[in-house]
């Protein structure tokens, strides 16, 4: 059995970023990676160790069926894993689907959060709207402030970013092709 490919189909399937594990386990972020990524083989009491984080036993972990979560379409909260750095949240649907064309995600953005100083830049388009709270989007040298129901549509080339301006959290449904998450 492939521990790390197991690894992670567990911690995905129960909405968790490879961060979130390694908290509430009391290891380091790089721990689970390389667990994940079979670069470490962990002993026994470890692998409990790594689980109680989840929660999941020894015996669930290795007996849980999880290949019907993959085929099924739909996602409920508890299999959107946070894949977000600092404190913006990206809650991707999707995961577990092979070949995806679109990244697909639910944002939660606290108020004072931005994307970081530097504009981003990739290949591709994005588009989202606003669900809660208001943010200011800079799409090249254009800023605008949208609130709920409003929404965006870009070339991702063009630098971009976003920060909440609001006192409380924005929330957006935004998607990217190709997907970068």
């Amino acid at each position: 059995m492939d521990i790390g490919l197991r690894l992670q189909a567990v911690r995905t399937l129960k909405g968790l970023s490879q961060r979130e594990l390694a908290k509430r386990a009391g290891v380091t972020n790089s721990t689970i990676s390389l667990i994940e990524q079979n670069k470490v083989s962990p002993s026994v009491s470890s692998l409990k160790k790594v689980l109680g984080g989840i929660p999941i036993s020894l015996a669930e972990f290795f007996t849980l069926d999880i290949a019907e979560s993959e085929d099924s379409p739909f996602y409920p909260v508890e299999e959107q894993p946070d894949v977000g750095t600092n404190d913006i949240h990206y809650y991707l649907i999707g995961k577990h689907r092979g070949n995806r064309q679109i990244g697909l995600l639910r944002e939660v953005m606290p108020p004072g959060s931005d994307t970081g100083a530097s504009m981003l830049e990739h290949e591709g388009e994005e588009g989202g709207v606003v669900i809660q709270g208001q943010i200011e989007l800079t799409v090249g040298e254009q800023v605008r402030v949208l609130g709920p129901g409003e929404g965006y549509y870009f070339e991702s080339r063009i630098p971009h970013r976003f920060r909440n301006v609001g006192d409380t959290d924005a929330i957006l449904v935004s998607a990217n092709t190709p997907a970068s998450f």
